[in-house]
């Protein structure tokens, strides 16, 4: 949890604000997951807090929506790519992607 509460304040995630009586404010809560490796063995536990965005009301509370996603297309092209130029593929896990 404190990882997850560092990387939100050092990524400048949110910026507080005075509360007004106008204000909807939207709630949070704490996800945690357990982490297995390949073999099925433990290797961490993980926090996550997310916002309970479903208190939200269309064009009241917000506009429009975005989720970073990359198209299954784009996917095909790099992996095409790397095989005719004969190059490794490797995978990798960002944290915290979704902070800014």
């Amino acid at each position: 949890m404190l990882d997850e509460l560092k990387a939100l304040q050092d990524n400048n995630t949110w910026t507080l604000v005075p509360r007004e009586s106008s204000m909807d404010v939207i709630g949070c809560k704490w996800i945690f997951k357990t982490k297995l490796n390949a073999d099925g063995t433990f290797d961490r536990l993980k926090a996550h807090l997310v916002a309970k965005g479903f208190h939200q009301i269309a064009i009241i509370n917000y506009h429009e929506t975005f989720s970073p996603v990359i198209q299954p297309s784009t996917i095909q092209t790099v992996i095409t790519i790397a095989l005719i130029n004969h190059w490794d593929i490797r995978q990798l896990d960002v944290k915290n992607e979704f902070l800014h």
